[in-house]
C-alpha cells in the first residue's frame, strides 16, 4: 500500500503539524519563556539588577531578530526540514552552555545565540504550515502550530520551582542543561519526521480542493523576492506587528518577576499561575487562527490586540491577586494568536512557496519590537522602583497595534 493511499486514513500534514507544534515548544516555550520563570533565581546567582536583566533578554531577542531577516527566505530556499533542525539544535546546545555560565557577560551571548536558533526554527515551523494545509485551513494549523508555546508554559510552570527548590543555588542551571536536552532530542527527531512539502509523500496538501496540482501552483508560486520586499501590504502588516513584539516579551519577560518582587508571591505560586496561563493559552491560536479564516485577519487582529491592551494595563494598575488573575486569564485567552494568524496571512497574500520569506520578513519588525522592549522596561523599572509602568506603557503599545489593525490590506488568496 502505498503512501497516498495510507493517508487516505491520517494524512501526513498532522505529523508536520504536531512536529512543527513540538518545534514551537523548544525553541520558543523552553527558549524562551524558560528565561521568565527561571530569571529571579538567574537575577539572583549572577547577581543582576533589573536593567542588566532586560539586557540579557534583549541579547537573546537581537538574535532571534538576526535570523529572522534570512532565515524565512533560507526556509523557502532550502527547505524548512533543515532549517528547523539546524535552530533546534543550536538552541539545544546555547542553552546548555547558558547553564554553565559565571557572568552576565557570557550569559548574554549564549543567550544571543540561542535567540538565533529561535529565529530559525520558528518561522520554518510558521512558514512550513502553508505549504501543507490550504488557505481555508491555514489559521487553523497555524494555530496549533503556535500552542507549543502553551505546552511550555504548562511544563515550565510546575516543573522550574520543583528543580530550584530540589538543587538551590544550581537550581537555574539545572533547568537550562533540562531544557537543552529537550530541545536536543526535538532537533533529532525534526530532522527523521519533517518533510518539506506534501509532494515527498506523494500527497497534495491538506484541504486542498479538486483540479489544482502541484505542478500548476509551483508555477503559481515561483519565486519572486520583490513580491515580498516591495510589498506595501506585507511591509504594512511588519509595522503592525512591532506592537505585539513589544508589548508582549514585557509581559512575558518581567511575568514572574513582578509576582515574587512586587505582588508578594512565592516562586511556587507565581509558577502556579504561570501554568494557568499556558493552560488557558493551550487552544488560542487555534480558535482565534480559525475565526480569522472565517472573519477575516485584520478583524481578528485588531480584537486580539485590545484584549492583550486591557490584559498589561491590568497587571500593571491592578496589583491584587484579582487583578494578576484576571490579566493573566485575559492574556491566555489569546497569547499566541497574534503570530498564528500573521502567519496566515502571509500564505493568504503570497502562497506557500513565499510564505517562510514574507513571514521572516514581517518577523523582522516583531523581532525589533522584542528586541528593545526588555531593556526600556528594565531601565523604567529601576527608575520607578516599580515594574508597573512598564506595563502600562505594554498596554498603550498593544492599543497601538489594535488601531493599527483597521488600516491594514491583506491580498485574501485561495489555494
Amino acid at each position: 500500500m502505498t503512501d497516498a493511499h495510507t493517508s487516505q486514513r491520517i494524512h501526513y500534514a498532522w505529523i508536520i503539524l504536531i512536529m512543527g507544534t513540538l518545534g514551537v515548544f523548544g525553541a520558543l516555550g523552553l527558549a524562551r519563556f524558560g528565561y521568565t520563570v527561571v530569571l529571579p533565581s538567574m537575577q539572583e546567582g549572577l547577581h543582576m539588577d533589573n536593567t542588566q536583566a532586560g539586557i540579557l533578554a534583549t541579547a537573546n531577542l537581537i538574535g532571534y531578530l538576526a535570523l529572522c531577516a534570512i532565515g524565512g527566505a533560507l526556509a523557502s530556499r532550502f527547505g524548512p526540514r533543515s532549517v528547523l533542525s539546524i535552530g533546534l539544535f543550536l538552541c539545544a546546545a546555547s542553552m546548555i552552555l547558558t547553564g554553565l555560565v559565571n557572568d552576565m557577560q557570557t550569559a548574554a551571548v549564549f543567550r544571543a545565540v540561542t535567540g538565533l536558533g529561535s529565529g530559525a526554527a520558528n518561522i520554518s515551523v510558521m512558514g512550513m504550515m502553508s505549504a501543507w494545509f490550504t488557505a481555508k485551513r491555514r489559521g487553523f494549523a497555524s494555530g496549533i502550530a503556535v500552542s507549543g508555546s502553551s505546552l511550555a508554559l504548562i511544563v515550565l510552570g510546575p516543573l522550574v520551582p520543583r528543580i530550584l527548590s530540589s538543587f538551590q543555588v544550581d537550581g537555574w542551571r539545572v533547568c537550562w542543561f533540562v531544557f537543552g536536552g529537550i530541545t536536543l532530542l526535538l532537533s533529532l527527531a525534526s530532522f527523521f519526521l519533517i518533510r518539506n512539502h506534501p509532494e515527498e509523500k506523494g500527497l497534495e496538501p491538506l484541504g486542498k480542493n479538486p483540479g489544482t496540482t502541484f505542478v500548476e501552483r509551483e508555477k503559481k508560486e515561483s519565486v519572486q523576492w520583490r513580491r515580498v520586499y516591495r510589498s506595501f501590504p506585507v511591509w504594512n502588516l511588519g509595522l503592525v506587528y512591532v506592537a505585539f513584539g513589544f508589548s508582549y516579551i514585557i509581559y512575558m519577560t518581567f511575568f514572574t518577576k513582578k509576582l515574587v518582587a512586587e505582588g508578594g508571591y512565592s516562586q511556587l505560586d507565581a509558577g502556579k499561575l504561570f501554568m494557568i496561563m499556558g493552560w488557558l493559552s493551550l487552544f488560542c491560536g487555534l480558535i482565534w487562527g480559525s475565526i480569522s479564516d472565517r472573519i477575516g485577519r485584520k478583524q481578528t487582529l485588531a480584537a486580539v490586540y485590545f484584549v492583550q491592551a486591557v490584559s498589561f494595563s491590568l497587571f500593571a494598575l491592578w496589583t491584587k491577586p484579582f487583578g494578576f488573575t484576571l490579566s493573566a486569564i485575559l492574556f491566555g485567552l489569546t497569547a499566541w494568536s497574534i503570530p498564528a494568524v500573521m502567519a496566515a496571512a502571509c500564505g493568504d497574500m503570497l502562497g506557500s512557496r513565499m510564505a517562510p520569506a514574507a513571514l521572516g520578513f514581517i518577523t523582522l519588525f516583531f523581532g525589533v519590537g522584542q528586541a528593545v522592549g526588555p531593556s526600556i522596561a528594565g531601565i523604567i523599572a529601576d527608575f520607578y522602583g516599580s515594574f508597573s509602568p512598564a506595563f502600562l506603557l505594554a498596554g498603550i503599545v498593544a492599543l497601538l497595534g489594535s488601531i493599527g489593525s483597521f488600516f491594514l490590506k491583506p491580498e485574501r488568496r485561495e489555494s
